[in-house]
């Protein structure tokens, strides 16, 4: 009897004892609470950080210039905000066209005996144009007086709203990121640190010079010199894809990822590629500025709609980028070779 009992038992599966069953449901519940308030707020942030800027868009310290009367001019300036418009005033008409190709101001007014001349330049910014021209009818009616508005500085006309440049921001992001991703896999590990920096020029090169072919030649939004404007954004590019691989080789994948979030939701809303830096508030349109995507598109307008002009800023930033993700490889390739060196250093000879 006593046999049969220690069979039975002996017998029995283990995965009715206690020990195996399923986890506490207390565990379960907050890892769940967990999961669900972290991706809750990551899609409020992301709701925050391409909202909020458009919400509070408009017109920030924009410079505007004013050529006529001195009862004219001085009308305006004493009746414009200074918070949203830095007025010029100007000699003349040409002075005044002539500070707008320069990019001196965004677009200005003209007040003459026949009436007002609107000056705009929607390449500059299709929103800044638009709130000059606004502005223009407006002070128009108020005297009485006809308005004509004429583009300085437009886009082509086969792309006369500039619809291209919008589509191009994902791409100029995104030939940053796909390039570090796809290098990190193919060529993985320390010993390709090199081999990896050169690709992601050799693609910077390659990518600027697709992406500009495709938005001069194939939609005509573009209207400037084909190869500096294809080694701007290669270099935009560049100054996205090099730091993204300096993080990775020295924070590895967790640095990646920062750089990207920041990339994404910092630096795609606030780049002002179709706004235009003015119609984002001056902190975080500054703050947009100094990031590779809003480096990249200051660029980009300035070689493709202004010859060149205003184009050192912008340069000069996503070099520093460059060079801040080449010094972060070096530093990785330091602190590998120097653990490489503690090691030998430490195994006692035979």
């Amino acid at each position: 009897m006593s046999a049969n009992l220690d069979a039975a038992t002996t017998s029995q599966p283990s995965g009715n004892t206690p020990e195996a069953g399923p986890p506490g449901g207390r565990g379960l519940v907050a890892k769940l609470a967990a999961i669900v308030v972290g991706l809750t707020a990551a899609i409020t942030l992301m709701l925050c950080a391409f909202g909020l800027p458009s919400a509070n868009g408009g017109p920030h310290h924009v410079p505007l210039g004013v050529t006529g009367p001195e009862s004219a001019v001085a009308a305006v300036q004493k009746q414009l905000p200074g918070d949203d418009w830095e007025v010029t005033a100007y000699d003349n008409s040409r002075d005044l066209v002539r500070a707008v190709e320069e990019r001196d101001a965004a677009g200005g007014l003209a007040f003459d005996e026949d009436g007002m001349t609107v000056y705009t330049a929607t390449a500059g910014g299709q929103m800044i144009s638009n709130a000059i021209s606004g502005l223009g009818t407006a002070l128009a009616g108020q005297q009485h007086v006809s308005a004509t508005v004429h583009d300085v500085v437009p886009f082509p006309k086969d792309d006369p709203r500039g619809t291209g440049l919008a589509s191009a921001a994902l791409p100029m992001i995104f030939g940053g990121m796909l390039p570090a991703i796809a290098l990190l896999q193919f060529f993985p590990g320390h010993a390709n640190l090199r081999t990896r920096l050169a690709g992601v020029v050799a693609f910077a090169l390659a990518g600027g010079a697709a992406v500009t072919a495709v938005l001069q030649f194939g939609i005509g939004t573009l209207d400037g010199n084909y190869w500096v404007t294809s080694l701007g954004l290669g270099l935009g590019m560049a100054a996205l894809a090099v730091p993204f691989l300096g993080l990775e080789s020295l924070l590895g994948y967790a640095g990646f990822g920062v750089g990207s979030v920041v990339m994404m939701f910092l630096g795609n809303p606030l780049s002002g590629l179709t706004t235009g830096p003015y119609w984002l508030p001056d902190g975080w349109s500054t703050l947009g500025q100094l990031l590779p995507p809003g480096a990249s598109g200051s660029l980009l307008r300035a070689n493709a709609f202004y010859d060149g002009t205003g184009a050192g800023g912008p340069a000069l930033v996503l070099g520093l980028w460059t060079l801040a993700g080449v010094a972060l490889m070096y530093a990785a390739d330091r602190r590998r070779n120097g653990k490489a060196g503690s090691k030998a250093g430490g195994t006692p000879a035979v």
